[in-house]
């Protein structure tokens, strides 16, 4: 028996909701598969707690998670406070103080859902792209000065450092010569960022001679949006800055047919700190508490939760479920069906039991 102790922080919005649908379906797979056991402790942080606290977190809140193997997480974000106080109040104060540096996103068309892509196929497009996670745009680096007044100024510094991009690009190198394809398309925008791209670009020529078996390319990311949308087949693993990756990882849950499908995985790889585990769709309060929030995201980053621990079996199993219940027609209305959260839940946990995967 292989035991492991997670973190659960379902946070704000439809958070609650998709991870308790995650929870219910890893403990039917242990239940299941005998040979695993996992552990739940939930933390109440997120808007609410900031409401009570005015913090988003406790002071001590990275010491009370180092102990965990893996920390699966909700969403964040309330109508009712300000998007850079809870971003960076939770989510990114776990990401940045556990340096988890490789955000990883499978994208991939499942069986049963429709991409807007016109005759593009479950198996046309099939993806990872890895977003640097740990600076870039988002190093929090800059300030605002002369507040209120017609001279004030507003500055966000993107900071490339040597060893941030050496550890995202060979990251990725290492994940695109696992793959089947061994193909690595890397996202620039050196033509006008002169300074940090063009670094970047210089790191990624030096790093890809390491990898004689990795074909690779370089995109612009603008023109890299018209690749993902025309030419979708072109492309296997995809590395970007911290920006960059954030928004494209967006256009390819769109792709695929919902963002509700698209999870992510906040990796420390050289697991110094528990990495952490999220959907990408965000808080989605116009449907909280409506019972139909897509938890497959929230599956779908439990498989990457369980192949980062070691259970790459219990992760197979899972995704074979997950595309189950897709084959079965049974989907949320994000994805043009009529299921329930419940529904979605219960139609995985059947197909991990190896029953018959029925709706309603």
């Amino acid at each position: 028996m292989r035991e492991y102790s997670i973190a659960a922080i379902p946070a704000d919005g439809i958070g609650p909701e998709v991870i308790d649908a995650g929870i219910t379906v890893l403990e039917v797979l242990a239940e299941q598969r005998g040979d695993l056991k996992l552990e739940f402790s939930h933390f109440d942080w997120g808007s609410d707690y900031y409401k009570r606290n005015g913090v988003m977190m406790p002071a001590d809140g990275l010491e009370r998670l180092r102990k965990f193997d893996a920390i699966y997480f909700g969403a964040v974000g309330a109508v009712d406070v300000p998007d850079h106080v809870t971003l960076w109040g939770l989510r990114l104060q776990i990401c940045q103080g556990f340096d988890q540096y490789a955000n990883v996103r499978p994208t991939k068309i499942l069986p049963g859902i429709a991409s807007p892509l016109r005759d593009v196929r479950a198996g046309d497009l099939d993806w990872v792209i890895v977003r640097e996670n740990s600076e870039g745009e988002y190093s929090g680096a800059g300030g605002r000065v002369h507040r209120g007044l017609p001279e004030e100024v507003g500055m966000d510094v993107s900071v490339f450092t040597r060893v941030g991009v050496e550890r995202i690009i060979r990251y990725a190198f290492r994940l695109a010569q696992s793959r089947p394809r061994k193909l690595l398309t890397v996202v620039t925008k050196s033509n006008a960022q002169r300074h940090g791209m063009v670094m970047w670009d210089e790191i990624a020529e030096k790093i890809s001679h390491e990898f004689p078996d990795v074909t690779w390319d370089k995109m612009l990311v603008d023109a890299m949006t018209v690749r993902m949308v025309l030419k979708p087949q072109s492309l296997d693993t995809i590395v970007a800055t911290n920006l960059h990756a954030d928004v494209l990882s967006d256009l390819a849950g769109a792709l695929t047919g919902s963002l509700g499908v698209a999870p992510t995985a906040n990796i420390d790889p050289e697991r110094r700190f528990p990495s952490m585990f999220e959907p990408i769709h965000g808080s989605a309060f116009d449907i909280t508490g409506k019972g139909i929030a897509n938890p497959i995201a929230t599956f779908w980053t439990a498989v990457q939760m369980l192949s980062h621990l070691g259970e790459h079996e219990a992760a197979d199993q899972l995704m074979r479920a997950i595309e189950r219940a897709g084959e079965a027609g049974i989907l949320t209305p994000d994805l043009g069906g009529k299921a329930t959260t419940r529904q979605v839940t219960e139609a995985v946990s059947d197909a991990i039991r190896g029953r018959n995967v029925l709706m309603g």
